[in-house]
């Protein structure tokens, strides 16, 4: 590399000088210098400052001290850490700033659960490796400790965590707590470091029954008197979510109209959602309770049913091959190919958020009437084996 050359490079990503030495430009252009190296059959990666303050001839020079470390057999990254006191740092803690980031965005959650999944991750992975540390001195190198243990075997976990210690840097960055690049930056950053999660654990899909197995087994939930028996089949026939059928309560049934609305603080996209109920899934339901009880419960008038409870049978029927979920699937795989109902009818009946963003913005309605029709269809193809129970 020559200077007039990195002077003109704009597009972001990583270049190489040579010998372990790596120009990278992050999304806004900032330019930094990278040292990476093997150790231990690790890659590993040690910034080595901003272009705007180490020239291309400074870069090399600590490239080469880096190199001369690793043959006497030393860490670049742990020698540079010995030569630098974290007291030096007045900052606050990554620790605090996560604090401060969750206050900042308090009402921005959708629920108390999101926010408890951050502090539970943070607090977990990122906190041991770095929480106590001022902000300013969190490096490349102690995000790869957090992350390189678990990206192989917990890759999605290690996705959100990588993505929220970005965002607390981004946060304390512009707070002004620390300055330069953030060292969880995934494009032309950490995605040079490690696979691409998609490559690294293929997706897994719920395990889903085919269509043409439900009617038979329908029946045997119609055989079974266990509460979480009727739980599932009630999911079924709504074609909801597992989470939102245990969350149900009482007074979100409208008997009359034979409509269960879901509030918005309930439900994945944080829309509220009106489901049309046949008269089976009626019939599940019986006359009513207006009082705030849940539909299915654990027991006790007033504890809902466990998550679990609709998994834990199918797994007492030995039925590893089918989820609650997957019947969701199993839904959508019927309308596509029995039945002359558009796609978008079938994802407007499973609250699928609209991801073209125009033909969000043209339909207003929620095609209930139309979606009524689609759900009795579907509730008669599911009892279409119900004679002999």
């Amino acid at each position: 590399m020559t200077s007039i050359a990195i002077k003109n490079l704009r597009e972001p990503g990583i270049y190489g000088d040579g010998a372990g030495l790596y120009l990278q430009i992050g999304p806004t252009g900032a330019k930094s210098w990278l040292f990476r190296f093997m150790r231990r059959g690790k890659a590993r990666a040690m910034g080595l400052g901003p272009l705007h303050t180490i020239g291309l001839a400074e870069a090399r020079q600590a490239a080469l001290a880096c190199r001369k470390e690793l043959l006497d057999g030393r860490d670049p990254i742990e020698e540079r850490k010995a030569r630098f006191s974290p007291t030096t740092s007045s900052q606050p803690t990554f620790n605090a700033c996560t604090q401060l980031f969750l206050a900042a965005h308090e009402h921005g959650w959708k629920n108390p659960k999101h926010r408890a999944q951050w502090t539970s991750t943070l607090d977990r992975y990122a906190g041991p490796v770095f929480g106590d540390k001022p902000v300013d001195l969190i490096d490349v190198e102690l995000v790869m400790r957090v992350l390189e243990p678990i990206w192989p075997t917990k890759t999605e976990t290690a996705s959100r965590v990588r993505g929220r210690i970005e965002a607390v840097l981004n946060w304390a960055t512009v707070r002004g707590y620390r300055s330069g690049d953030n060292p969880a930056r995934w494009r032309g950053h950490l995605d040079a470091l490690l696979p691409v999660r998609t490559k690294v654990r293929k997706v897994r899909h719920h395990p889903a029954l085919p269509y043409a197995d439900l009617p038979a087994f329908v029946r045997q939930l119609l055989a079974s008197d266990a509460t979480a028996a009727r739980a599932l089949l009630f999911t079924i026939l709504t074609a909801a979510r597992t989470g939102e059928v245990v969350g149900a309560t009482w007074i979100e049934i409208d008997n009359e109209k034979s409509t269960w609305t879901i509030p918005p603080d309930r439900m994945k996209a944080a829309r509220e959602h009106r489901i049309p109920l046949g008269p089976e899934a009626l019939a599940i339901l019986g006359p009513g309770n207006k009082a705030r009880f849940p539909l299915f419960h654990s027991g006790k008038s007033d504890s809902p049913m466990s998550n679990f409870a609709m998994l834990a049978l199918l797994k007492r029927w030995k039925r590893a091959d089918i989820t609650p979920h997957g019947f969701r699937s199993t839904f959508r795989d019927w309308v596509a190919e029995q039945t002359s109902f558009p796609q978008e009818l079938a994802e407007m009946a499973l609250a699928h958020t609209i991801l073209n963003k125009v033909e969000a913005a043209y339909r207003r309605g929620d095609m209930f009437e139309r979606r009524r029709e689609l759900m009795i269809a579907w509730e008669n193809f599911c009892f279409s084996e119900r004679e002999g129970i």
